[in-house]
């Protein structure tokens, strides 16, 4: 039976999460590379908290960091979407783009591929505007992720939600927009 996606993109299909993926999900984040820029590690309980978040983030608004599989082979590697963000900044409210990969994932294109994806889904399909992207300053990997799907740096931040965790308050945040978005 083929699994019904949102969307794809040329190797991966983006869609919403379920229960099944709890285990799956928490072995990701409680990785500790793949968690290097996050203040801690999520076990089980808290990684099926988050998908619950997720899911009614879809249910409310559409979209979310979509659960991403790789489509030749069905494997769950992480996630790559689109998230509403209000917290207090100078460019929130706004809906930010990211993503989060198994390590045995990574330097195959997959955060870039996806992520051009997810933003033509953001302005084709679901109309939005603009576009942001946060990370840490030592978030090196993510910045140039950033920078490969055309985004622009905006500036630097200290994260509200972070300032419990001075070593990762400081923040950059870049962003497009459909106007200037070249695909």
């Amino acid at each position: 039976m083929k699994k019904k996606y949102i969307f794809k993109s040329e190797r991966l299909g983006f869609r919403n999460w379920t229960k099944n993926d709890i285990t799956e999900f928490a072995k990701i984040n409680s990785d500790p590379e793949v968690m290097e820029h996050f203040p801690k590690l999520l076990n089980e309980k808290e990684t099926s908290e988050f998908i619950d978040r997720l899911i009614d983030h879809y249910d409310r608004n559409g979209y979310n960091y979509f659960a991403t599989e790789v489509i030749d082979s069905g494997e769950f590697i992480g996630f790559i979407g689109l998230a509403y963000q209000e917290y207090p900044s100078d460019f929130t409210p706004a809906v930010d783009i990211g993503w989060r990969l198994k390590k045995r994932a990574w330097g195959k294109g997959y955060a870039t591929e996806g992520a051009k994806r997810c933003l033509e889904f953001a302005f084709e399909e679901l109309n939005l505007d603009t576009i942001i992207a946060t990370c840490t300053e030592q978030n090196s990997k993510s910045e140039n992720v950033m920078e490969k799907i055309g985004m622009i740096k905006i500036g630097t931040f200290n994260h509200p939600k972070l300032k419990e965790y001075p070593e990762y308050e400081k923040c950059i945040c870049y962003g497009t927009n459909k106007s200037t978005w070249n695909r």
